[in-house]
């Protein structure tokens, strides 16, 4: 440590505590800056960045007008709650949110978790939404996101395909407009389905077929202006693609005219999505109590209906919002702590203006990012969009045919489903390929929360068994005359292999090798169970007159061994085993001197 080393305590002075200087770090201005981003880029924001965020936050604007209405009505929840949970969330992210391009709000895999509480009553999401902001906060001042590492890629692929297929399945019954429910999984949507196929409306059907289509051509279709172009050709390339991004608001504005205008002529063949109460929320507490078939359920009740499946929807909110952040965010970190915070903080304060649970959208941020957003003040224009909408354009909300909002969703699951990552998996590690079919098989057959709970537990048992059967590497080789086999332990061999380790070296003997050379030098760490049938297998071995050397074990290791066996003499250290293999008299103790000159 240098003299003027700030760190070096001074003379005759006690050294800093530990304490104290977390402390300082709490009460650290910069800290409590980071916590609150707005305080950092609201400093050096320009009219140049204003200007580039009202454009980005105009087009999210338009798309989540339409998206929200569509996932509060997978939910079952009126479509005015998908607008309220496009607003506050947004608002509150534009002062707490670290990452320029993420946008929050409903998504539907949170609307998927959330439609089975919101059929006993809609008050589970308002407090569904306090909770999750809750316990999301408490993991961001806590500092406990390390906790997300546990679950795997495979895992959180495996989720979103199995979310993916329930959602789309859940809209066949809005786009062909068949009796029955919409069903709580896959399974059961795909069920219904069949079984109702004949009650299907063929206008619905036409118009929700047709805006598909629609939907993938306006996604697939770019014009291309070549520098050497005229500039009217460059402005229309350039207009084109703010209508490609636009193109959920575009399609559901020409669905809602038709309806309009055959509704003038008494004709009505689309099922609409009807009144929508417009105008600000009630603000207040989220209902801790609520009246399901004229019976009061308490708090306590409430959360007895959610049980230890509620979980899963702040689990699922944190991954997507985080894996969405370090998506887009490209080789910046991301400060997943505060990421939670400003989540938490979004779902918390939402809860009390009748929101949903709402996390970052992968599609919504997309567009922000391709939109050329620059801070997260976007989220703030984005939001005011929509909370002009919701107050002064309600009424127009009223011709909007859900077939229209049924083909936005299944067109916007189509970019989450991916089953690209199979042929990866097949490559990698056929495990993980399993875990990954696991979590999509019982997620559509069960429920998403039970193929997320799957696909974690068959991670545990993957780890359990490799740290139960750990891979020991060998290979035979022969110096001189002598036949030999190699036995590598590496990494950390756990007390779970206590009794696999020496088995697999009691079944070297058969291999008819003169002598067994044991590799400590990549072991960083063995427990004494191990040690103690290690050193029993050994003895077995050197009472049949089998040889065996432990080479180039460390100090540590060494000590731990001669604590249990002093009497166990078989340690050589140095580059090359066959000095001892040949048995020249090579000193042991000294590396630099076990070799032969």
């Amino acid at each position: 440590m240098d003299d003027d080393d700030p760190r070096r305590p001074l003379l005759g002075c006690p050294p800093r505590s530990k304490w104290r200087d977390i402390g300082s770090k709490l009460c650290n201005v910069q800290s409590w800056r980071r916590r609150v981003p707005i305080t950092i880029w609201l400093a050096s924001y320009s009219a140049d960045s204003l200007l580039r965020d009202v454009i980005a936050g105009v087009t999210v604007g338009l798309t989540s007008i339409p998206q929200g209405i569509a996932y509060a009505m997978v939910a079952g929840l009126p479509p005015q709650v998908g607008l309220y949970s496009s607003i506050f969330p947004g608002l509150v992210y534009a002062v707490f949110g670290s990452c320029k391009d993420v946008t929050v709000g409903p998504t539907a895999i949170l609307a998927a978790l959330l439609a089975k509480y919101v059929a006993r009553s809609p008050d589970f999401a308002y407090l569904a939404a306090f909770l999750s902001g809750c316990l999301i906060l408490l993991l961001g001042v806590l500092q406990l996101g390390f906790l997300l590492d546990f679950i795997s890629k495979p895992v959180i692929s495996g989720f979103t395909t199995a979310a993916a297929l329930q959602i789309s399945a859940s809209q066949l019954k809005s786009l062909f407009r068949i009796e029955g429910s919409s069903g709580g999984t896959f399974v059961k949507a795909l069920g219904n389905f069949f079984k109702h196929i004949r009650t299907l409306h063929p206008w619905d059907t036409a118009l929700g077929v047709c805006c598909i289509v629609a939907l993938l051509v306006l996604k697939r279709t770019m014009l291309k202006a070549s520098p050497t172009r005229s500039t009217w050709r460059a402005a229309v390339a350039a207009g084109w693609l703010y209508v490609v991004r636009a193109r959920n608001a575009l399609v559901v504005l020409v669905a809602s005219l038709l309806a309009y205008a055959l509704f003038k002529h008494n004709i009505t063949p689309f099922a609409l999505t009807g009144k929508i109460d417009g105008g600000l929320p009630r603000f207040g507490p989220p209902p801790f109590s609520t009246v399901v078939k004229n019976e009061t359920l308490g708090f306590q009740q409430m959360l007895a209906v959610f049980g230890p499946e509620g979980l899963a929807m702040p689990l699922v909110a944190v991954l997507e919002s985080i894996a969405i952040a370090k998506a887009f965010a490209g080789s910046k970190p991301v400060d997943a702590t505060q990421e939670m915070v400003a989540l938490g903080a979004c779902n918390l304060l939402a809860s009390f203006a009748q929101s949903m649970p709402a996390t970052g959208s992968f599609t919504r941020t997309a567009l922000n990012h391709a939109s050329g957003v620059v801070t997260p003040a976007g989220s703030l224009f984005k939001a005011s969009l929509v909370l002009l909408s919701v107050t002064l354009l309600a009424d127009a909300f009223y011709f909007i045919p859900r077939a229209t909002l049924a083909a936005v969703i299944m067109v916007a699951m189509m970019s989450i489903v991916d089953f690209c990552i199979v042929r990866k998996l097949w490559l990698s590690s056929k495990w993980e390929l399993a875990t990954w079919l696991l979590t999509v098989v019982v997620g559509a057959w069960a429920g998403l929360e039970y193929g997320i709970a799957a696909g974690a537990a068959a991670d545990a048992l993957r780890a359990l068994a490799a740290a139960a059967r750990p891979h020991l590497h060998t290979v035979q080789f022969k110096v001189g005359n002598q036949e030999c086999i190699l036995l590598t332990l590496a990494g950390t061999l756990g007390y779970a292999s206590a009794e696999h380790v020496p088995r697999k070296i009691r079944a070297l003997q058969s291999s008819g090798a003169h002598v067994l050379v044991i590799d400590g030098s990549r072991l960083r760490r063995v427990d004494i169970g191990v040690v103690e049938n290690v050193i029993s297998a050994i003895l077995e071995l050197q009472k049949k007159e089998q040889r065996v050397l432990l080479w180039n074990f460390s100090e540590q290791h060494r000590r731990v061994f001669a604590s249990l066996q002093p009497a166990l003499d078989c340690f050589v250290s140095g580059p090359s085993v066959d000095p001892f293999v040949l048995g020249l008299d090579v000193d042991r103790r000294f590396p630099s001197l076990s070799t032969v000159t």
